[in-house]
């Protein structure tokens, strides 16, 4: 059962959008190799404003998404394509339907 998730909001730097776009699209395949982590979603939200939505069985998995690969290869990225640190939210998880058609 899904019970804990993250928000993450990333404003690109002027000119970098297509940079974090390319950077999440790498996340992407970075989170199918975690285990731990069964959603993920890159999101843009606006022309410079992108979001990452993943979730989590419990606080042990979210824990170790934040010190896994594709925190590390943000953190490394950050300075170059952000105009500001990425804002991290921890969520609770009420309710979840994940049903393909």
């Amino acid at each position: 059962m899904i019970s804990k998730a993250l928000f993450v909001r990333l404003e690109a730097k002027p000119g970098k959008e297509q940079a974090v776009a390319d950077f999440l699209g790498a996340g992407l395949e970075m989170a199918r190799r975690e285990v731990t982590t069964p959603i993920w979603l890159a999101l843009k939200l606006s022309p410079t404003t992108f979001g990452i939505f993943d979730a989590f069985a419990g606080e042990d998995d979210r824990h170790a998404h934040l010190s896994g690969n594709i925190a590390h290869a943000l953190m490394a990225h950050a300075d170059d394509m952000l105009a500001s640190p990425p804002s991290i939210e921890s969520i609770d998880v009420l309710g979840m339907k994940n049903q393909l058609p």
